[in-house]
């Protein structure tokens, strides 16, 4: 039984509060006393872009946590949480949905995990570093990154394009005293207007991390290096050709809220693209990749004491694909059209050791050598009108997944016997999205449809343990396919200096694909309570909305805020897992000659709409404090930032709804960023 974790809900929601009212107040008075002109800036729809690194200007006074971990960096969105399962390579939720309801991209490329137990997210094979932006589209403004339900997120690596900078360089550090995470990275950058090259390098190592009230998190320490290369060429004045090359390995990653560690995770990653600004005609921005990706992910057990019988659970998932886009121009419309596909193999096994060596190994495959062709067509429209916008988007996609190993496909054959070995869908989207305008108010609203495919463990997944529920999951080849109509609104006041506004959206999500307990079935699994099997349920409904703000108190000072409920049932009005409660957070950012700070709060209600179907205890409310300090200094011409902060101030033990059973997160932790920029 997981435990109910004491924390301190009240003293932060009064702060919270307390902070709220005292800004509010001050927000009103000052807003009153000042007229500014019009905003002439159009939102066009729910989308959201955060800025990660603008390393070329070494711009860090923007980013609280420098060098943060992506996965921060990701928390920090106003439209992404994020799923614990230790300290490193946590998976995001976008709209309460988690991965395989989402397309997540680096740089257009489709890439797939070769974990069955999520511990290697798509996240996970990148860093802050090589990374400008991430690109956020909710529901099915996520489209164009794949067929998705909740939305798509796309990572832009970093890159130079031509600008004439010539060298530059710059050398990074950080040090983090709660889990003793030191942080060295460096790169090296050559452009001019025919050539650019742009290198990377970074270095991550963390000890065991320590929660609220000093105590140690076992098997919550990671090692990861990351080096990554971009190199463009200008073959004419219109035209040119890039590659990028990508490599990542984290190895001796515990997962403390999980019974398997991992020994190593490691992805190469590799594109060469083709770029025409003008093609002909109103035709341009063409863009053409071909990329190729691997990754081998390994479980094991190896250093955990008392396994009752020690496994290996090693994954490789190889994707090769490609899309080519361009844009057309009118007066008034504004297309993109996009051509896209991969071929991805996915492939896992487990072995059992048994303790007495007399004994068989024993073995199966987790996953069966699943293989995946997914060819699809994308195109919107952006109709611009005097004070409005309207954009159509549609995604049409042929899917195939073939069970390319016999003894995996024999293995699924005891439980459907009439199984096919190739199964077909096409998949479909469609959305519109509407924007106006009047004064200096914003509207914008839309329906959309989407559908997805089963993902390889929901399909084909054979006795995946799921330590959340303490059940096994056999996936069903014969599953139907995941549809979802959602709506949305938004409403947003705008003045220079203040900004407030006002989100939903629901989803209701039909032949929704989640585990359910088959009872005739017996455990693989030593200390599993049940067997599951991937279902569909007849429909399920998700609601989301948030009130988020931003005001600036003078030239120095910034306040921002956020507050949102999420509620999601099946078609019984069962609570659905991993559902958010209220959730808000809070910060003020003070920026004036070459110096910054922040104060912010984070935190949450209690969590009442739990399942424990689904293995979820309610977690307690809870609220934590951190508090930032950068200096900016200029040495001749080059620059010089240095980043000191607090996190969880109060040392405040908690956890949330997205922490894998209820692992508790870190406590008090300071830390310190260098970084030194030659310009």
């Amino acid at each position: 039984m997981k435990a109910f974790i004491s924390v301190f809900p009240v003293k932060g929601m009064r702060m919270g509060c307390v902070l709220g009212v005292v800004l509010g107040g001050i927000l009103t008075s000052h807003v009153n006393a000042q007229e500014y002109p019009a905003d002439s800036l159009k939102l066009i729809n729910l989308n959201e872009v955060i800025v990660i690194s603008t390393a070329k200007q070494l711009d860090h006074q923007k980013q609280r946590k420098p060098l943060s971990t992506l996965d921060e960096f990701l928390e920090s969105s106003r439209s992404i949480k994020m799923v614990k399962r230790g300290a490193y390579a946590w998976e995001p939720i976008m709209n309460d949905m988690a991965s395989e309801r989402l397309a997540i991209t680096i740089d257009g490329m489709q890439i797939f995990g070769a974990c069955t137990d999520k511990m290697d997210p798509i996240t996970s094979y990148v860093d802050v570093s090589n990374l400008s932006e991430a690109q956020i589209g909710s529901g099915q403004q996520g489209a164009a990154f794949g067929n998705t339900i909740g939305g798509g997120i796309n990572l832009k690596l970093d890159k130079s394009n031509f600008k004439s900078t010539g060298w530059t360089g710059s050398l990074e550090s950080a040090f983090e005293s709660n889990n003793a995470m030191r942080v060295f990275g460096g790169e090296l950058n050559y452009s001019d207007k025919q050539f650019y090259l742009n290198t990377d390098a970074i270095y991550r190592k963390a000890d065991n991390y320590s929660a609220g009230g000093d105590e140690e998190v076992q098997f919550s320490q990671f090692e990861k290096y990351n080096f990554s290369v971009n190199a463009g060429y200008k073959l004419a004045e219109d035209k040119s050709v890039a590659a990028t090359l990508i490599y990542d390995e984290a190895k001796d990653v515990g997962y403390p809220a999980l019974t398997m560690d991992v020994s190593l995770a490691r992805a190469v990653i590799g594109s060469v693209s083709f770029n025409q600004d003008t093609l002909f005609g109103n035709l341009s921005n063409w863009e053409s990749k071909l990329y190729y990706n691997t990754i081998k992910h390994t479980m094991d057990d190896t250093k955990r004491p008392d396994v009752p019988i020690h496994m290996d659970m090693p994954g490789w998932s190889e994707t090769a694909g490609f899309y080519s886009q361009a844009n057309f121009n009118s007066a008034q419309n504004h297309f993109l059209f996009k051509m896209d596909g991969f071929y991805n193999k996915s492939y896992a096994e487990m072995t059992m050791y048994p303790n007495n060596s007399n004994e068989p190994l024993m073995f199966m495959l987790t996953w069966p050598d699943v293989r995946t062709k997914d060819v699809g067509f994308y195109a919107e429209d952006h109709i611009q009108f005097k004070k409005a916008s309207l954009k159509l988007s549609t995604r049409l996609a042929y899917h195939s997944n073939t069970v390319a190993d016999d003894f995996g496909l024999n293995s699924l054959k005891i439980f459907y016997p009439e199984m096919q070995k190739t199964n077909t869908r096409f998949l479909k989207s469609f959305s519109v999205q509407y924007h106006d305008m009047w004064k200096d108010f914003h509207f914008n609203t839309g329906v959309s449809y989407g559908e997805r495919a089963p993902s390889v463990s929901e399909g084909y997944g054979f006795y995946l343990f799921n330590s959340f529920d303490n059940h096994d999951y056999i996936g069903d080849p014969g599953l139907n396919t995941e549809s979802s109509t959602d709506v949305n609104l938004s409403v947003t006041f705008k003045k220079p200096i203040f900004e407030i506004a006002a989100t939903a959206n629901y989803f209701h999500i039909y032949n929704y694909i989640i585990g359910v307990v088959d009872s005739s079935l017996s455990t693989m699994t030593i200390g599993a309570e049940g067997v599951k099997i991937y279902t569909n349920l007849a429909y399920a409904q998700l609601f989301n909305t948030s009130l988020s703000g931003r005001y600036n108190i003078s030239n120095a000072f910034k306040w921002t805020g956020q507050i949102s409920y999420h509620r999601g049932i099946d078609n019984d009005g069962e609570n659905l897992p991993l559902i958010s409660p209220v959730s808000y957070r809070s910060a003020i950012d003070f920026y004036k000659n070459q110096f910054s700070a922040s104060l912010s709060v984070d935190g949450a209600g209690e969590q009442t709409n739990y399942n424990a179907a689904y293995g979820e205890t309610k977690t307690a409310a809870y609220a934590t404090l951190s508090a930032s300090f950068g200096k900016r200094f200029f040495v001749n011409e080059n620059d010089l930032f240095v980043k000191a902060g607090i996190e969880n101030l109060l040392d405040t033990k908690y956890s949330s709804y997205t922490d894998w059973n209820n692992i508790p997160r870190m406590g008090r932790n300071f830390y310190l960023t260098i970084s030194y920029s030659i310009n």
